[in-house]
């Protein structure tokens, strides 16, 4: 890969460009970095979209960490399903990346995240928050997904160089 494809801060730049637009959290860091996988932004998006709110606002695993998943799987998942081998480097990267966010952020659990508490108020409704300055204010996700884009265009930048 170049580091004209890579752009890596400005795909960093674009996942929070993205939320701040309405994007879910997932969307908004897959979208940033599809064009490398040969995704078009709609189909990102439309991919992505289910998992926004914790996965269809259940508030389990964060949106971000999502993305963080989906990209891996883009970069190194396995296309034979006997190949047990590419399998486990997959889940390698996978459990790597994610233990960096859960570092930086003490939890991949988006109600933990949001400071929810109790099965009824995470699993309350599957109606989406209304993006409004308070939203924005009251939630941390901006920052997630920021964190989020940055954890793997790190981790492209070491398996690629820089971008």
């Amino acid at each position: 890969m170049t580091k004209d494809i890579l752009r890596l801060e400005e795909r960093v730049a674009q996942s929070v460009e993205n939320f701040m637009a309405g994007y879910g959290c997932c969307q908004s860091v897959v979208a940033a970095f599809a064009d490398i996988y040969g995704l078009d932004d709609t189909q990102a998006k439309k991919l992505a979209a289910g998992f926004g709110g914790g996965v269809g606002r259940l508030r389990m695993m964060c949106g971000a960490v999502s993305g963080i998943v989906m990209l891996v799987g883009l970069d190194c998942g396995q296309t034979e399903g006997s190949d047990r081998e590419g399998k486990s480097a997959c889940y390698k990267v996978v459990q790597e990346l994610l233990a960096q966010s859960q570092q930086e952020n003490g939890s991949l659990i988006c109600a933990e995240i949001l400071g929810v508490k109790g099965h009824a108020k995470a699993h309350s409704s599957y109606v989406a928050s209304e993006r409004t300055a308070e939203y924005y204010k009251s939630r941390p996700c901006a920052a997630k997904v920021e964190s989020a884009a940055r954890i793997f265009a790190n981790y492209l930048k070491g398996k690629y160089g820089e971008g």
